[in-house]
Formats: C-alpha cells, sequence, structure tokens
C-alpha cells in the first residue's frame, strides 16, 4: 500500500528532476516505499554524466570512468534484493594504473598489496612498513567515513554531536591537510603524488583538503579499482532496471522549465511538454540550477552571491577518440603527472587559468574489455582537470589535444595521431548545455573543510517544505558513490518529514 498523501488519496507522488545517480537512487528509494515517482531527464538517455554514446563501433562512456568502493553499490543494489552478479560482470583490475613522474619515469601499480609495498620499497627504502600503517589509518576514515559520516543529511549541527566523532575527530585528521598527513609518513615526492592523486578531483588542492579524505587511498589502494564489463554505463542500465521493478516512470527528453510554488509548497513541476502534479519535488539535477532558475526569487534559500562565494570542484576538457589499430605500453587507467603538479593545481584553484604544462588522464578501456571498440582498434578517453568558469573554444580544445597527444607520443614513443579516426571534445559549455552545470562544472562542490557535511548546500530547502535536493552539489559530495549515497539519504529524509506530518 501506498504512502497516502496529507489530503488526498492515493499514494503520494514525487517528482524527481534529474536522472543521474542521485536521482535514480532517490526515485528507487522511494517507490520501493510506497510513493508514485516520476522521473524527468531532459537528454534523450538516463544517467545524467554517466550517459555513454556510440560512433563507428565504439562505445564511450561519457563521464565516470573509475569504479571505487564497490561496497557501496553491493549495499545500494542488495537494499532491492538484487546482488552486482545479477546486473553486471565486474572485473577487478590488476595493475590498477600507471603512472608517470617528472622526467617520464613509469611506474605500473600492482592490485597486490604485497606487491605494492615493494614497489614503496623500491621508491623509498623503508616506506612499506609506513604504508602499512598509513593504510590502517586510512582503512578506519573510510569506516568512520563511508559508513557513517557521508550517511548523514547535513540539516543539524545534532548530527555531530556524538562521542564518537567528537573523540575521533583528531584520529579522522579534520583539520590536517592531506599534503602534511602525507608527508609524516613518506618523503619521496613520487609517493607523494601518487598518493594525493585521488584527492586531487575533490575540488581543492590537497594542501588544503582535509586528511580525512586519506579514506580515498583505502578506496585506490586496498579496496581496488573495478570495472563492469560492457562499460561504466551498465550501472544506470542496472539503476534503471530496479527503477522500473519498484515502479518508477522515467521520461526523457523532459526540460524542466518552472518549479510552480503554492502558499510554502511545491505544487507541479512544469516541462516544454506539459506538467507534473507533487507532493514532494527532488531536485538531483545541478542544484544552483534548479534554485535559481527553476524557482521564483522569493522561494530560493540562497542568493547569487553565495553561489558565487562557493569553491567548486574542477571541470574538465575531454576527448574521446576512435583508434584503428592497437598502442602500447597504455594499461586501463592512465595518469600522466610528468609535469609540475603544484602549477597545474594553482591555475585550477587559485588562479583559475587554462593550464601552462597539464597533467592528465588517459583511459582505455578497450584494454579490458573488447566490446567497446572494433577489433584491433583502441577507445580511448583523455581527461584534463581545468578551472570552472573557463570559456572554451575551438581553438583551445584542439591546442591543447595537440599538447596532450605530443606527450603521450612521446612517452610511448610511438605515433597515435594518425590512427585517430574518431575524434569528439567536449568541455565548460558541454557541461552547461547537457547538465545545466554551474561554471561548467564536472564534479560539483570542492569537499575543502569550510563546504564539509552541514557546511555544504542544504538537502532541504528552508523556502519551500517539500522541495528536496541531492547530488555532487549538496551532502555528502563529489564523485559515483557519494552521488549514489545521496539519493539513498534524501529519500530516507523525505519519508521522515513526511510520517511526521
Amino acid at each position: 500500500m501506498g504512502i497516502e498523501r496529507k489530503s488526498k488519496a492515493g499514494p503520494a507522488t514525487v517528482v524527481v528532476i534529474g536522472s543521474g545517480f542521485a536521482g535514480l537512487a532517490a526515485a528507487s528509494c522511494l517507490a520501493k516505499e510506497g510513493y508514485q515517482v516520476t522521473v524527468l531527464e531532459k537528454n534523450t538517455t538516463p544517467g545524467g554524466r554517466a550517459r555513454k554514446f556510440d560512433e563507428q563501433g565504439f562505445m564511450f562512456d561519457m563521464g565516470p570512468s573509475w569504479y571505487w568502493m564497490p561496497d557501496v553499490f553491493e549495499q545500494y543494489f542488495a537494499h532491492f534484493g538484487h546482488s552486482i552478479s545479477d546486473l553486471y560482470d565486474l572485473k577487478r583490475l590488476d595493475p590498477s594504473y600507471n603512472i608517470w613522474f617528472t622526467g617520464g619515469e613509469k611506474r605500473t601499480i600492482p592490485a597486490d598489496r604485497n606487491e605494492l609495498s615493494l614497489l614503496f620499497e623500491e621508491i623509498e627504502p623503508g616506506s612499506s612498513t609506513k604504508l602499512q600503517q598509513f593504510l590502517k589509518e586510512a582503512a578506519y576514515k573510510y569506516d568512520v567515513g563511508m559508513k557513517d559520516l557521508v550517511f548523514r543529511p547535513g540539516r543539524s549541527l545534532s548530527e555531530l554531536m556524538d562521542l564518537r566523532l567528537i573523540k575521533g575527530l583528531f584520529d579522522l585528521h579534520m583539520f590536517r591537510s592531506m599534503t602534511s598527513h602525507i608527508k609524516d609518513f613518506f618523503k619521496d615526492e613520487r609517493l607523494i603524488q601518487l598518493l594525493e592523486f585521488p584527492v586531487l578531483f575533490l575540488g581543492a588542492k590537497p594542501a588544503e583538503t582535509p586528511a580525512l579524505y586519506s579514506l580515498m587511498n583505502h578506496a585506490d589502494l586496498s579496496l581496488g579499482t573495478w570495472y563492469p564489463m560492457g562499460g561504466m554505463h551498465r550501472i544506470i542500465e542496472a539503476m534503471v532496471r530496479v527503477a522500473e521493478e519498484q515502479g518508477v516512470r522515467i521520461l526523457c527528453n523532459e526540460t524542466v522549465e518552472r518549479i510552480e510554488v503554492r502558499n510554502g509548497s511545491a505544487t507541479n513541476v512544469k516541462t516544454s511538454k506539459g506538467q507534473f502534479d507533487a507532493d514532494f519535488v527532488v531536485g538531483a539535477a545541478d542544484y544552483h540550477h534548479v534554485e535559481q532558475h527553476l524557482l521564483e526569487k522569493t522561494h530560493r534559500q540562497y542568493s547569487e552571491r553565495y553561489w558565487e562565494s562557493r569553491s567548486m570542484a574542477p571541470s574538465s576538457l575531454i576527448y574521446y577518440l576512435g583508434v584503428n589499430r592497437r598502442i602500447e605500453g597504455l594499461e586501463h587507467h592512465n595518469l600522466f603527472f610528468d609535469k609540475d603538479l603544484r602549477l597545474h593545481a594553482h591555475q585550477i584553484y587559485t588562479a583559475p587559468q587554462w593550464p601552462t604544462d597539464p597533467l592528465f588522464y588517459l583511459s582505455a578501456p578497450s584494454k579490458t574489455d573488447p566490446t567497446v571498440a572494433p577489433e584491433g582498434c583502441e577507445n580511448l578517453f583523455v581527461l584534463i582537470p581545468v578551472a570552472p568558469g573557463l570559456e572554451d573554444s575551438e581553438q583551445v580544445r584542439n591546442e591543447y589535444y595537440h599538447r596532450v597527444m605530443d606527450r603521450v607520443e612521446s612517452l610511448l614513443g610511438q605515433k597515435i595521431r594518425p590512427y585517430v579516426i574518431y575524434n569528439r571534445s567536449y568541455a565548460h559549455s558541454d557541461f552547461r548545455s547537457d547538465y545545466n552545470a554551474f561554471k561548467g562544472n564536472a564534479y560539483g562542490l570542492a569537499n575543502t573543510l569550510m563546504q564539509t557535511a552541514n557546511l555544504k548546500p542544504k538537502m532541504k530547502s528552508s523556502k519551500v517544505k517539500n522541495l528536496y535536493y541531492a547530488g555532487q552539489l549538496t551532502v555528502p559530495g563529489p564523485g559515483v558513490p557519494p552521488a549514489l549515497i545521496s539519493g539513498q539519504v534524501v529519500a530516507r529524509e523525505l519519508i521522515k518529514d513526511h510520517l511526521k506530518q
């Protein structure tokens, strides 16, 4: 039996705006509890940033490419009676990834902990013992962070006032930076860069990111890097299947134009095609867009000045490349850190500009999955993290394509560009057009100390009593697992508030 409306017969209705990880998770959790849920998606297919496209026999995942924290996905699907093995074939990558350091030195990061210890010892004698202690502390932070903190909705300071957290604040290293924490253990710059890498996309320089986020090193080096065969979009396909099993209605090509508010409550959501009445609305699209463009000014809880003052995670300049030959020397994941990390971080976060010598990431899923490229070909995804809010142009995109490919070809010792038969770029203007992304951001709000937990934009509107938010601009923050959790948390909070009525 559906949960009753306050004053109307039948199940309470919820309209979810956006079909990314957060939107689909919120919709499925609510529908499982008896709500009548409709998801509105502006694009032609569900998935948000995790959409895919096919071209000339290549299948490209458009956004997320790293599969970390497999326990988060397993727990989510278990809530609906599924295991991962029911839904897609998950493979652990070994090696986890390649990384090129300054001077062109290449290191391959093994999945096995013993082999990893040997690698650390080779780079810095005595560091293997320190690695075990570092990862032990990271595992503790992961246990507290991913099983407790990320599931707190950030609606009240009282959420943080329990003895476990108070006693553990210093063990969690909330008031230390990642850089200083790592340097307590390791001196070699290569090991420091390797351990700083997972937080680069959290939206601040490692020197300004709380050392709590060394939990990401546990996710990377202990839990491992995985890949769903067929592509990351397999996760979205599984989530859509689960949503439809719960009775969720997913409508694509529905561009939301306005949220109607009457007497302090959202009454319906208007799209380019029609109107959807709602007892509750969940904004799982870009928070800034939902609040600043879909609501009248009197119903917004934050000003434009507030949003301009937020620290954003990076945007990205991406190239999707189809290559009609195999390329030697690449793993599935490859990090090109052969230039000055500090300078690139400065040009993202401190003095936003197009980078002088960018670090970048290259994914070659065809190394693992033969279905994503024609036989004998490679599927390449090249990503440069860049400052949000920049103006991109075809000239800029073309310039950086040749700059990064010069370096890839030099480091690999082989030509690639003559064999590229498909080349598509994607940057700020595309993020704004496809996702209404604030400042063309790719990853959401930065996870700085002053934008952690209760200091993020609120999950529940203070101006519209039945309007909620989920996704990367609210708690718990950027990344696929946090977005998945965000949808679950907002569903729980909506249900709790509804039952109080």
